[in-house]
């Protein structure tokens, strides 16, 4: 039938993809929460406005967010580790923020190394399915 579209086939994504993923979107909420903290706290240097810290978690998260969406390239992997060595630089204003750095740090670290493991543990199976073994 002509003008009938067949809808398009959904990208399988791997496990490092996803759980990298559901990572950095729940630190994007913790990170916009630590933002407000040091603007509440007031933690900046005395010639800088401490609405920068609203505004430094703000775009954070919101990096975090994007990063989400690109993990499926090795340099979106490579941008999601950079953005936690960010988050770990907040110590200095925040030392709270240390720990919050470790905790997501840990997971996205386990989400990406063992989401990577399993990938390649998936694709060979799925290579001795297709030679028939």
């Amino acid at each position: 039938m002509a003008g009938v579209r067949r809808p398009r086939e959904r990208r399988r994504r791997g496990a490092a993809e996803s759980l990298g993923s559901v990572v950095l979107g729940f630190e994007s909420i913790v990170v916009f929460l630590g933002g407000l903290t040091v603007y509440g706290l007031g933690a900046l240097p005395e010639d800088v406005a401490d609405w920068w810290g609203v505004v430094a978690g703000a775009v954070l998260a919101v990096a975090m967010i994007v990063t989400s969406g690109l993990l499926r390239h090795r340099w979106g992997i490579l941008l999601g580790w950079l953005l936690q060595v960010v988050l770990a630089l907040g110590v200095f204003l925040v030392p709270a923020l240390g720990i919050v750095a470790l905790v997501f740090g840990g997971m996205y670290a386990y989400a990406t190394i063992k989401g990577a493991a399993l990938d390649r543990r998936n694709a060979a199976l799925a290579a001795d399915e297709s030679n028939g073994d």
